[in-house]
């Protein structure tokens, strides 16, 4: 009996901790040692006494389930574990539409014959069929391609 409970706490303590520690080690630790405590049920006490283990260590599952996805997060603990803020840069340079055609386009980086180009403030990826173009050199707009756009000298 005693084997029962002492797997049933392990199990519910290495559960519990699976908040605080990365991975699912503990998680799967602390569940295998439920299930050993399920199946020594079983084998002391018989098929009622282990259903009725098994059905202890669910709800403890479930008990520990709820206190961390539910009234964790809403704790103070749990806010001060969980990053708040948000970041509102992209990776990318902007898509380029339509109406940037015919515009002026200055190379922030030489292209040969991709690269980067400044029109309006913004930062597109481009394209020179003409080759190798310098930095700092002033392009046109003559069209867009997929997600770049195309320049050509003026």
């Amino acid at each position: 009996m005693n084997t029962v409970f002492l797997l049933f706490a392990v199990g519910v303590m290495l559960l519990a901790g699976e908040v605080f520690v990365p991975g699912a080690v503990l998680g799967i630790i602390g569940g295998l040692a439920m299930a050993a405590g399920c199946g020594v049920a079983f084998f002391q006490w018989g098929a009622l006494g282990g259903a009725l283990a098994t059905v202890v260590a669910l709800g403890f599952l479930g008990v520990t389930l709820y206190l961390e996805l539910v009234w964790l997060p809403q704790s103070r603990l749990g806010r001060g574990l969980v990053v708040q803020s948000t970041v509102d840069a992209t990776s990318q340079p902007p898509l380029a539409t339509a109406d940037i055609v015919g515009k002026m386009a200055e190379a922030e980086t030489p292209l040969v014959p991709t690269g980067y180009v400044r029109v309006e403030g913004r930062r597109y990826e481009a394209f020179c069929s003409a080759g190798h173009v310098a930095k700092g050199a002033m392009l046109r707009v003559a069209g867009l391609d997929n997600f770049r756009l195309i320049v050509t000298k003026p």
